[in-house]
């Protein structure tokens, strides 16, 4: 059976993507988000990587995620610094509070996980919802650059005392027509030589064209739509590596969804 950021999976993300860890993202949403003094909210929170500075940074910042397991690591992180956030395990989708928020984020392309597009549709209403009026939308996302179903790739964690983690990749599926990829990774847990663990998971990555997106965004009501590559302000993408942001803005009078 596969799981989806079960335990082995959520404690390399922890390890890889550590709190402290920034790719320029946590500058550039701490400095978009600075003037915010209502609340912020964080779908696909993870281990905290993004929320604990931010939360530092005295933000008003709660968040939620699919995984009760990287929910355990990101009140374990939040625990150590002395911080409690609310965080809560909810999909995006389908998500609902009565709150309406100052802004949403979703960094580090966390939001091509949704691989079909009408649940990444119902995802992106539901922000509108729960942005307030004149409330902003700030989501990363990247381009696929490898189709290939021939690569297997093979990571590795040294955890200390003779434990270490390894990770195996290899891509299943290419959906051309739905814009999608699908892999399956094989974690393995070792203590000492000895196989101690062993997750399998399915994980899915969507893929939009730079344009695609933002017509997206337009069609839903999002107004004041500003594109960014590798977190530099307004400069449009040019390779394809690249991570691209996106900033849309709320104005419910004029564009209800």
């Amino acid at each position: 059976m596969f799981s989806y950021y079960s335990k082995l999976s959520s404690e390399v993300y922890d390890l890889d993507k550590y709190i402290g860890r920034s790719f320029g993202d946590v500058e550039f949403y701490s400095g978009k988000l600075a003037s915010c003094t209502g609340t912020i909210l964080e779908p696909g929170v993870g281990t905290g990587r993004m929320l604990i500075p931010l939360l530092e940074k005295g933000l008003r910042v709660e968040g939620f995620d699919v995984s009760e397991d990287m929910l355990k690591i990101c009140r374990r992180n939040c625990e150590t610094r002395g911080l409690n956030p609310d965080l809560f395990q909810d999909h995006m989708e389908s998500f609902l509070s009565d709150k309406k928020y100052e802004a949403i984020i979703v960094p580090t392309g966390t939001f091509l996980l949704l691989h079909r597009r009408e649940d990444s549709i119902k995802a992106l209403k539901n922000f509108y919802y729960h942005l307030a009026e004149g409330g902003k939308l700030v989501l990363d996302l990247s381009l696929q650059t490898d189709l290939s179903m021939e690569n297997i790739s093979t990571r590795t964690w040294e955890l200390g005392d003779g434990e270490m983690i390894t990770l195996e990749t290899k891509k299943v599926e290419v959906d051309y027509i739905n814009q999608y990829t699908m892999s399956h990774h094989r974690y393995e847990k070792w203590d000492n030589g000895k196989l101690v663990q062993t997750e399998l998971e399915q994980f899915p990555l969507r893929w939009y064209g730079v344009e695609e997106f933002k017509l997206i965004l337009e069609q839903l009501g999002f107004q004041d739509i500003v594109i960014s590559a590798d977190y530099e302000y307004g400069v449009y993408p040019t390779e394809e590596s690249q991570m691209i942001t996106y900033e849309a803005v709320v104005n419910k009078e004029c564009n209800p969804v």
